[in-house]
């Protein structure tokens, strides 16, 4: 089955522009080696935490501060999605961090949907992150960005870092004036954190859920994702990596499968975990017995569950179709 999957017309939802970023446009873009690369930018199969994880986005964030670099990583990261066979992608991302040379956060903006918009074949749309962490003002602003560019290449707003330091709590604001503006959010909870962080990002109105394995510890949780058909963005690979989950075979995928709560395959940060979308479905076709029609059904879930209009799920779900059967 590994070639079919290979061949599959994919939905990634959950991938990190500045965790994405290919190393051989890094050294073009750095002049360091791909060897030198791999040690800035690339984390080992086991980190200690999440925290220690995330240290690998400071390097290829200090290449992504200017207008040309920006679109350029953009372009690079769609064209490998379609090498992949992605039909679309959400790509998210955090304007903030991109402004340390004079950008602003709208240039930011502009400058990657340029890259993205290069290429016609791979449909994709922008995801703002807000961040644990950052202050009020910046993600205010990320918000009020989101609202500007909302159906002009931005579909929706998350809130991303470390759940362990940052509770959700302290968001809830933000959402509610995410609400009050009609833009749609996903939440990064479940991943280092708790299965009660779930259950706030999902109270406070989210539709999807960024990772939201540690829902496995609360049946209350688990209840709840189901009630309100909640999709969960899997990425396995960084789970393993981020100690969230003690190895791949470990992973709770396939229960998840089993409860019937609705998922995808993600990767999350292609570089940082140095993995395609096609090998990540090829490693969960080597750990867990799905069937093929599972992995059709995991992406019309994303297609159902992504920040798409109704008109355009109709459109992406013929592609899907299409391509399947070419």
């Amino acid at each position: 089955m590994d070639n079919d999957l290979k061949k599959m017309p994919k939905v990634e939802l959950h991938l990190h522009l500045d965790g994405s970023l290919s190393l051989d446009l890094a050294s073009e873009l750095s002049g360091l080696s791909k060897e030198e690369l791999v040690e800035k930018m690339v984390a080992p199969d086991k980190c200690q935490n999440l925290s220690d994880y995330l240290t690998k986005f400071d390097f290829p964030i200090s290449l992504m501060q200017t207008k040309k670099n920006l679109s350029m990583i953009a372009y690079d990261l769609v064209n490998r999605l379609e090498e992949d066979e992605v039909i679309y992608a959400e790509i998210r991302f955090a304007p903030m961090f991109h402004t340390k040379e004079g950008l602003t956060m709208e240039e930011v903006v502009e400058a990657v949907l340029n890259g993205l918009r290069q290429n016609k074949r791979v449909q994709s749309n922008l995801i703002l992150c807000m961040m644990r962490g950052a202050s009020l003002e910046d993600n205010q602003k990320t918000l009020l960005l989101a609202e500007e560019y909302l159906n002009r290449g931005v579909c929706a707003v998350d809130l991303a870092g470390a759940e362990d330091k940052y509770p959700i709590d302290d968001y809830l604001p933000l959402f509610d004036e995410a609400r009050k503006k009609g833009i749609p959010f996903t939440i990064h909870a479940g991943e280092n954190g708790s299965a009660d962080e779930v259950r706030r990002a999902i109270l406070a109105g989210a539709s999807r859920i960024g990772h939201g394995i540690h829902a496995l510890d609360d049946e209350k949780v688990l209840s709840l994702i189901k009630e309100k058909n909640i999709l969960l963005e899997i990425c396995p690979t960084s789970n393993v990596q981020t100690n969230a989950v003690l190895d791949y075979a470990h992973h709770p995928i396939f229960k998840f499968y089993q409860m019937g709560i609705l998922f995808n395959l993600n990767t999350d940060n292609s570089c940082v975990s140095h993995i395609s979308l096609n090998e990540e479905y090829l490693k969960v076709n080597h750990y867990f017995p799905f069937l093929y029609e599972d992995y059709v059904k995991m992406n019309l879930d994303a297609i159902a569950a992504s920040f798409l209009s109704l008109d355009d799920k109709k459109n992406l779900v013929k592609n899907f179709y299409d391509n399947i059967h070419k």
